[in-house]
């Protein structure tokens, strides 16, 4: 038998192990969920001080602030709880199914009169009181479809139109979506975690470069026909252009992590989050953090994010079979690329994305998408040679 013929024999056994994926090998991975819980309960505490400044300046009740954050929080652990009981192998079945039903609410949100217009943009829905990002489902659902069309097609990875067609026609349709509304730091992780899926699959070095120089003018262009992504780029370069107006963010973020030293002003005596900084409980909660609880505090965070990263990556390189590692690794990458850009963001690393930091900002759908996501890495912690 030819080596080519014994490399499809074992692709040939790897797919029913993948179908039967018997019982669980073990409980939960107890480190990455205690990790998840006290990054949660650390958020929440950061939460509640960074709504004061809200409460102060809009005139927001705290105590609905606070109910909307809790319920993101209790529903996002149902979620968790759900994800970790599923089955890894159902999204795998699932995932074009639920990747349909994304793209028509990525489509319905812009429409006049449906989608809600805050700040130039059109990302949310409202059912009831409450709003609902379908860009927080839709970047899940594309890690799902991509992890079942590279394990389905795994034998012909090595050939262009199995290797970049597929992911250039899921990005392009990525791309189209996410400017409608737009949301293009979105678009950055949505890259980043489908990119990361390619090369551990085996992509080829020339399929890669020929990728990122499709993509770099795709990109210089998209900066040039919106041009707050281009004023975003000239302030990322130059912050003190203009420090009362596209430069106002990072200006403020960065004396507010500046004044935070090492220690910080201490718990709830921010003063940047009162009158200063814009989005005190979203785009700019880490500097809220950093004001307050100073380096050591930051680091905590940073630490957090590091943590579940390493954990959940041990996962998924012992993972059962080759959709849950891929799978496993897509969902990291779209948490830890958000969290990291947030991050950067504030401390002048990146320009502004108007990202929140995951686990911590103001969000429900997004806090329920995330914990249902590490529910998900739960279950396959559950199969997996730990």
């Amino acid at each position: 038998m030819s080596t080519a013929e014994n490399s499809l024999y074992r692709d040939k056994k790897t797919d029913s192990r993948e179908r039967k994926i018997g019982k669980p090998r073990q409980g939960m991975d107890r480190f990455l969920f205690v990790v998840i819980v006290l990054t949660v309960l650390f958020g929440f505490l950061i939460f509640m001080s960074a709504a004061l400044g809200l409460y102060a300046r809009d005139g927001a009740t705290f105590a609905s602030v606070m109910q909307t954050q809790a319920l993101g929080v209790a529903m996002g652990f149902i979620a968790l709880m759900l994800g970790s009981v599923i089955p890894y192998s159902f999204w795998k079945k699932a995932a074009l199914p639920l990747f349909i039903v994304s793209v028509v609410l990525m489509l319905i949100v812009v429409m006049p009169g449906i989608g809600f217009l805050h700040g130039g943009s059109r990302r949310w829905i409202y059912v009831g009181s409450l709003s609902f990002q379908p860009a927080d489902l839709f970047k899940i659902t594309l890690v799902m479809l991509y992890a079942r069309w590279i394990v389905k097609h795994r034998t012909l990875i090595h050939q262009f139109t199995h290797a970049v067609l597929p992911l250039g026609t899921l990005l392009g349709i990525a791309a189209f979506l996410l400017a409608l509304q737009p949301k293009f730091g979105t678009l950055v992780v949505v890259v980043s975690a489908l990119l990361s899926m390619f090369i551990i699959s085996g992509a080829r070095l020339k399929h890669i470069l020929f990728l990122f120089f499709v993509a770099l003018p795709f990109f210089v262009a998209l900066m040039f026909s919106f041009p707050y992504v281009r004023d975003r780029v000239d302030t990322f370069l130059n912050p003190a252009v203009d420090p009362l107006g596209e430069g106002y963010q990072i200006e403020q973020s960065l004396i507010a992590i500046g004044s935070g030293g090492g220690f910080g002003r201490g718990y709830g005596q921010s003063i940047q989050k009162f009158n200063f900084l814009p989005e005190p409980i979203g785009d700019s909660i880490f500097a809220v953090a950093a004001e307050e609880l100073g380096f050591l505090g930051s680091t905590t965070i940073v630490l957090l994010i590091v943590l579940f990263t390493y954990r959940a990556l041990v996962i998924a390189a012992k993972a059962p079979d080759h959709f849950a590692r891929l799978l496993v690794l897509g969902l990291v990458i779209l948490i830890t690329a958000q969290s990291f850009i947030h991050i950067a963001a504030m401390v002048g690393l990146f320009p502004l994305s108007g990202m929140p930091l995951v686990f911590i900002s103001h969000g429900g759908t997004a806090m329920v998408t995330a914990l249902g996501s590490v529910g998900i890495i739960l279950n396959v912690s559950k199969y997996s040679k730990l």
